[in-house]
């Protein structure tokens, strides 16, 4: 009885398919887009060629194919097609479509290819349980994913398959299956007198972010909703059809670390459109502005550094700001923070240094620190020779004593040729060539040579902030660098114009080889080994 409303059966199935479902395409000919892995004489072209296709998974955006592939290839090779759905299937209907597929292959010599959705859904059991039949080939496994399966999937199920990334559709390939559905009649809108413009058309293809499914579906909504005959498809209609765009991301996936890599990069490499670009794409897509202001923070000592020391207090200022303003507002604060970093000259050299450090420090022989460096505060110190023969830097021209800091000839800072870090370099020159009068010299006392007076550094080019009080320390205006809140800016640090007025920073050369007696401390009554 069941054949005679058989065919009854199936059309009113196809009419409640949806206009994405009808349209799957019936060979592999018709298969739209994925050219990189499916055109001709690409790798899974000539694996299906060769019949020697073994299991593979699907890694993609949604709407792009995956599950119309799985079927193809069960086509093109002939084999029973099995599908299942990781969230709705346990590990007994597994196991008994393995047994199935075993059978099969025994009895009719035909090779089951087993589709499974979601398949980074699979716990590591479940998982497991395939590994027999696809290591044996028992069955074509065919996984769809929109996951990493590097992280998603188990690494034994990995190494026995193959990747295949899909990409999202183009316009022009979204454009063709638009155009594909207009014209069938069987199982598309051909029936349907329907005027399309282009620029609807247009439209369709570029907010629909490359899924196939969500293009068809709006086309099928504008046309049936429509009651006027013939159709006349607008932009006005495409608009109408299409629901607020859906941002595709993921704050715990690849989506996530792909779109903070892109902004960080783009900082890095001086772009600001694209900086702003992605930093919109992460905020439109839900980021945490907390996670987003920690990371400009970094970045600011990171890849700036010295070059810019406004950098850093400019990003730990939209750091706060975040904290006080909240969303939406503080989307302002980040977007300044991102296009300033993104302009500001860019320097790794003391993050370089802090690696080679740290390299030295874990591979090498640990320095023991020199013996006038130790600590002298206690009793004990004195019958250790702790702080001996140690000179207090501010008895000394421009706070430089010539003595030895770390017991080896080392160098790792290395400050660059761009923005402040220039200036820097310059200074640290004449610094160096200081300390190593320290290192050379047999006794402790101070060079009775004069010592050549240090350049002056001028204030790094920044710009005014807001006056704040949490600002005030940690953005210098400019006119001038901040200074420590515990010790007066030295004078060699002031501003060019400051130190032309100031006095010479060369002592008499009837005073060099005797150091000024420095006045008692109120706090402490140290002098010399602070």
């Amino acid at each position: 009885m069941s054949t005679l409303f058989q065919s009854a059966e199936q059309q009113n199935l196809n009419q409640a398919m949806p206009l994405a479902a009808r349209m799957r395409p019936r060979r592999l000919d018709e298969f739209v887009g994925q050219r990189h892995f499916l055109g001709e004489g690409k790798l899974l072209r000539r694996l299906l060629k060769a019949d020697r296709l073994g299991s593979v998974i699907f890694y993609g955006p949604p709407g792009t194919g995956k599950t119309t592939l799985a079927r193809l290839i069960a086509l093109e090779t002939k084999s029973h097609f099995v599908q299942l759905s990781a969230v709705a299937s346990g590990v007994k209907e597994l196991r008994e479509i393995l047994t199935e597929a075993r059978h099969r292959l025994a009895a009719e010599a035909r090779r089951t290819v087993l589709f499974i959705d979601e398949i980074h859904r699979f716990n590591r059991a479940q998982q497991d349980v395939l590994l027999p039949e696809v290591e044996e080939g028992i069955v074509i496994l065919v996984g769809a994913t929109t996951e990493n399966p590097f992280f998603a999937i188990t690494s034994p199920l990995v190494s026995r398959s193959r990747i295949f990334q899909f990409e999202p559709l183009s316009k022009e390939d979204i454009k063709t299956l638009l155009r594909r559905a207009l014209a069938d009649r069987e199982r598309g809108l051909g029936n349907y007198p329907i005027q399309m413009d282009e620029d609807a058309l247009e439209f369709l293809a570029e907010t629909c972010d490359g899924d196939a499914r969500r293009a068809l579906s709006a086309l099928e909504v504008g046309v049936l909703s429509t009651d006027q005959r013939p159709i006349h498809f607008t932009r006005q209609l495409a608009e109408e059809s299409v629901q607020r765009k859906a941002i595709q991301y993921d704050r715990l996936g690849d989506a996530h670390y792909d779109a903070i890599s892109a902004l960080i990069k783009s900082i890095r490499g001086s772009d600001p459109d694209a900086a702003l670009y992605w930093l919109a794409r992460m905020l439109e897509g839900g980021e945490d502005v907390r996670f987003l202001a920690r990371r400009l923070v970094i970045l600011a000592s990171e890849d700036i550094g010295n070059a810019d020391p406004a950098a850093l207090p400019l990003a730990v200022a939209a750091a706060q700001a975040c904290e006080i303003v909240g969303l939406p507002e503080c989307q302002l604060n980040l977007a300044q923070a991102v296009t300033y970093l993104a302009c500001a000259p860019k320097s790794n050299a003391s993050y370089v240094g802090l690696m080679e450090a740290q390299e030295d420090i874990r591979e090498g022989r640990l320095l023991p620190v020199p013996v006038h460096l130790r600590d002298s505060h206690y009793p004990g110190a004195a019958r250790l020779g702790h702080g001996q023969g140690y000179q207090y830097a501010h008895e000394f021209p421009d706070a430089i004593a010539p003595q030895d800091y770390l017991g080896v000839e080392k160098i790792y800072y290395r400050p660059t040729d761009r923005g402040f870090e220039r200036e820097l370099a310059q200074r640290l020159e004449q610094i160096r060539a200081r300390l190593r009068e320290g290192k050379q010299a047999t006794k402790t006392t101070p060079s009775s040579t004069e010592p050549t007076a240090l350049c002056p550094l001028s204030p790094p080019s920044s710009v005014d902030l807001p006056e704040q009080a949490s600002m005030s320390q940690a953005v210098s205006s400019s006119d001038e660098i901040p200074a420590s809140p515990a010790t007066a800016p030295s004078p060699a640090l002031e501003h060019p114009a400051e130190v032309a007025s100031a006095p010479e920073l060369s002592p008499p050369a009837s005073e060099l080889g005797q150091p000024k007696q420095a006045k008692p401390s109120r706090r402490s009554p140290r002098k010399k080994n602070p």
